[in-house]
């Protein structure tokens, strides 16, 4: 039986390998302990996982943020939501997803937003998002400077 939980700080190691499924451009678990615990989560960054019961490492691991603007209010940003690729197909992304939306209800939160790419790759992440009632509201637009 899986179970979620948050993985603190001292604990990111065990997000790192679903992390870099996500987020190959880091290259190692402890470049992603680095940028998680000294980059994002002095942000606000927070990090569930689920846990299969066979290994101590997170098989599937969402990073969110609470935050406010002027466009949307007071929300959740889901940063990362990534599962291992041997463990994919057994419904741990929706289990986060509803684990993060309950949070953002319990936080008093307006809404969860997220960002995805659009390549076609991404078409398995979308339909999680869509499968748990998240709409395309926008269009994200980025340069390099």
């Amino acid at each position: 039986m899986s179970e979620i939980r948050e993985i603190a700080l001292g604990e990111t190691k065990l997000a790192g390998r679903a992390m870099l499924a996500l987020r190959p451009r880091w290259e190692t678990v402890d470049a992603i302990v680095d940028i998680v615990d000294n980059r994002l989560r002095p942000l606000g960054y927070r990090l569930i996982g689920v846990f299969d019961g066979v290994s101590d490492e997170a098989v599937s691991v969402l990073g969110f943020r609470e935050t406010f603007t002027s466009a949307w209010g007071q929300f959740v940003y889901v940063d990362d939501l990534s599962t291992l690729p041997e463990a994919r197909g057994h419904g741990y992304g929706d289990s986060l997803v509803q684990w993060v939306k309950a949070e953002a209800k319990r936080l008093g939160c307006e809404a969860v937003h997220l960002d995805s790419g659009v390549a076609a790759d991404r078409a398995p992440a979308h339909r999680l998002y869509m499968r748990n009632h998240m709409a395309i509201t926008s269009h994200h637009f980025s340069v390099g400077v």
